[in-house]
């Protein structure tokens, strides 16, 4: 049970997981998942690295790919109707998501579902008896619809449909304990209720907390520029795990990671304790993400990658050129501000300059001085530039 609550933020009710666990049968875990993005990223992961868990105790899982739910749209977490996507792009991000989801999944423990093949079949008479399970108050206490509807703010009828179909899927396949985000409860509440009310022995609602970003404050999302993709590569990936808050490892090492419960237990105690160095068990946690998504070299090839760039003060033989526009102006000289902005190291001049005055641009390895924007040709030509710490680029 100390393995299963690791990480997790509600079980509801925790008694009755107790209960299914105490009968030594194979239990069947669901996740439900709409394929509304092409995205993937660790917070994505968060509930497979669960599942995982689940199947590694001997349990057997039910990923549930949400091609029919997705039409409708989740409203979870929205202050506005969610655009309506095509089947088309459905099934492409569909098919993102269960290339990424087998790389943390057993598969020969995995039952991979589409929840059109039932949900689409659904005839007037069936969804009526489905939908006379539930009341307009009973939706309206979510609290996004709520917060809409008593913020006069639109709510389109078939959004209604969404947690009636969601608990829909738990009674298809006979769900012991569903999994989901913390944003997620009220729908998986919504699956326990429509499995008791048709006589079946209703799930377990298992909710997991969403993971912050790389920026330590949001929650992991392609919007705010903070995630760390499945598909990033090895060298990109491991610097953002570098770059997270230190306060943020232990929730990395349990909700990304395939560090074993016990062993985050210790390092948990071991940071608290003072008795290990922050920046080693970051870079344990990055080699780890790494590994997980591609292989131990990897791993280990961006670690020297890290290094090269941020521990050794070199230079990256990867970087990308740039090839400069060296006409001097009439003082002979090239605005080597406006350079950076083309060479895409900064949004604008007036951030060059401050980038600039601030010492966080170097040039073959020497800070350029304060007020130094305008600089003989020869100076740029062939340079390595880095800007900030994560900024590299050679002019050519």
């Amino acid at each position: 049970m100390h393995i299963i609550k690791s990480g997790t933020d509600t079980v509801v009710p925790e008694s009755l997981l107790l209960e299914k666990l105490k009968r030594g049968e194979e239990l069947n875990i669901k996740l439900g998942v709409d394929p509304t993005a092409p995205d993937i990223h660790l917070g994505h992961a968060v509930p497979l690295r669960k599942l995982r868990q689940f199947q590694d105790l001997g349990h057997h899982v039910t990923l549930i790919i949400g091609d029919g739910t997705a039409l409708i749209g989740d409203p979870s977490g929205r202050n506005s109707t969610r655009p309506q996507l095509t089947r088309e792009q459905i099934a492409a991000n569909a098919q993102t998501y269960v290339d990424q989801a087998f790389k943390i999944l057993n598969p020969e423990k995995t039952t991979l579902c589409y929840n059109s093949e039932w949900i689409l079949d659904l005839d007037m008479e069936k969804l009526l008896k489905l939908l006379s399970n539930f009341t307009v108050a009973r939706i309206l206490e979510r609290d996004d619809f709520h917060k809409r509807y008593t913020g006069g703010l639109p709510i389109a009828l078939h959004e209604f449909l969404y947690p009636v179909m969601q608990a829909y899927d738990s009674v298809v396949i006979k769900a012991d304990v569903e999994i989901g985000g913390s944003d997620q409860l009220f729908n998986l509440l919504a699956g326990r209720e429509l499995m008791e009310k048709l006589g079946m022995e209703p799930q377990v609602a298992l909710t997991l907390p969403l993971l912050e970003g790389t920026d330590g404050v949001q929650k992991m999302s392609k919007s705010y520029g903070n995630y760390i993709g499945l598909t990033d590569e090895p060298n990109d990936m491991f610097g953002k795990v570098m770059s997270i808050p230190d306060e943020l490892m232990v929730k990395y090492y349990r909700l990304a990671s395939t560090v074993s419960v016990s062993e985050i237990d210790e390092i948990e105690r071991g940071l608290a304790a003072d008795e290990l160095h922050p920046n080693k068990v970051k870079r344990s946690l990055a080699r780890n993400i790494v590994a997980a998504y591609y292989d131990e070299d990897a791993a280990s090839a961006a670690e020297a990658d890290f290094d090269l760039k941020f521990k050794e003060h070199g230079f990256p033989e990867d970087a990308p050129t740039f090839e400069a526009d060296l006409t001097p102006n009439d003082e002979g000289k090239v605005y080597f501000a406006k350079l950076l902005v083309d060479a895409g190291t900064a949004q604008t001049v007036s951030e060059a300059r401050r980038l600039i005055d601030g010492g966080a641009v170097k040039v073959n390895g020497e800070t350029l001085a304060a007020k130094q924007y305008n600089v003989d040709p020869s100076f740029v030509e062939g340079a390595e530039v880095q800007v900030g710490k994560k900024k590299f680029v050679r002019f050519i």
